[in-house]
């Protein structure tokens, strides 16, 4: 039985489970980019970060080993994040939704949404820890997309642009390349223009630029319409998320002052709040807008 033979929900499965694999790969990458004195090549051998003992094959066995070893380094006794596990369940479940929701005879438009989902894994969690995006991803995203354009010219059949352009006909190289020069001018564009407007209202950087870098990528995969709502997205997502970080700030300053017993002003804890809940990284909620309007544009399109 081949994969064409395959029903949806065991290919679905069968990606799966690669991703789980490919997950552990990535927690590697996410460690070692931010890391000047390493590469995700060097060194060739995973390592506990406390007691730099190499892990075995067996002990790195994705989920799995993490579950046995009861979330423990079997040298030192460190404490494994509970992202390692999470990294690799999240990449094996993106990876499952993205063959589940192409056709078996799209395997190319597959494998270009797989890196891409992948890319935007680590960028979420490398933003999260370090408030960066690795250049590996947002620049690499910059590169991918004019060639996806010229080999794979099929990854803007949906976008409106291209298709005006192809004029009733099969989307091709040419329609497919402006698609993918508009979405980078609109993604690059609208986030440098909001962080400049920014910082001459605010006297600070309102936006970083590794924002700006992964959003240009990921217009060229997306169009000028993909990555509008892209950005509404995440937009829409972190500003629910941000008031939720200031109402917890807000709640624990509250707290704090009770146990003290002293006589802080509300205002005071508020203004507080407001200035330490607002430092949020955008990557993360960037990468969740990509990634959904990659997966389900129509279904977005309609929505919006």
């Amino acid at each position: 039985m081949g994969w064409y033979d395959l029903s949806d929900l065991a290919r679905a499965l069968v990606v799966g489970l690669f991703g789980l694999f490919v997950g552990s790969f990535l927690n590697v990458a996410i460690y070692r980019l931010p890391r000047e004195d390493m590469t995700v090549s060097n060194p060739k051998r995973s390592q506990c970060p406390s007691c730099k003992r190499e892990i075995r094959w067996y002990e790195n066995v994705p989920v799995v080993s993490w579950s046995l070893l009861r979330g423990r380094c079997r040298g030192c006794g460190w404490r494994i994040p509970w992202r390692y596990p999470l990294v690799e369940l999240l990449t094996s479940g993106v990876w499952a939704f993205a063959a589940w929701r192409l056709a078996p005879e799209q395997w190319g438009l597959l494998l270009v949404h797989l890196l891409v989902l992948s890319g935007l894994i680590v960028a979420t969690f490398v933003d999260f820890d370090c408030f960066e995006i690795p250049d590996e991803v947002s620049i690499g995203g910059m590169v991918l997309a004019p060639l996806v354009a010229l080999v794979l010219p099929e990854i803007h059949s949906d976008t409106a642009l291209a298709r005006h352009l192809a004029e009733g006909a099969a989307v091709g190289r040419w329609p497919a390349m402006v698609a993918t020069l508009a979405g980078m001018a609109v993604g690059g564009g609208i986030l440098w223009c909001i962080g400049w407007i920014g910082e001459r209202i605010y006297g600070r950087e309102a936006m970083g630029f590794g924002d700006v870098k992964l959003l240009c990528g990921a217009g060229g995969l997306l169009g000028p319409g993909g990555t509008l709502a892209a950005l509404l997205v995440a937009s829409l997502v972190a500003s629910v998320v941000g008031v939720a970080n200031i109402v917890r700030v807000l709640w624990i300053a509250r707290a704090r002052v009770r146990r003290r017993r002293a006589a802080r002003p509300f205002g005071r804890s508020f203004q507080t709040a407001r200035v330490i809940g607002r430092y949020l990284p955008f990557g993360p909620y960037l990468a969740l807008g990509i990634g959904i309007v990659l997966l389900a544009w129509n279904d977005v399109r309609a929505w919006f």
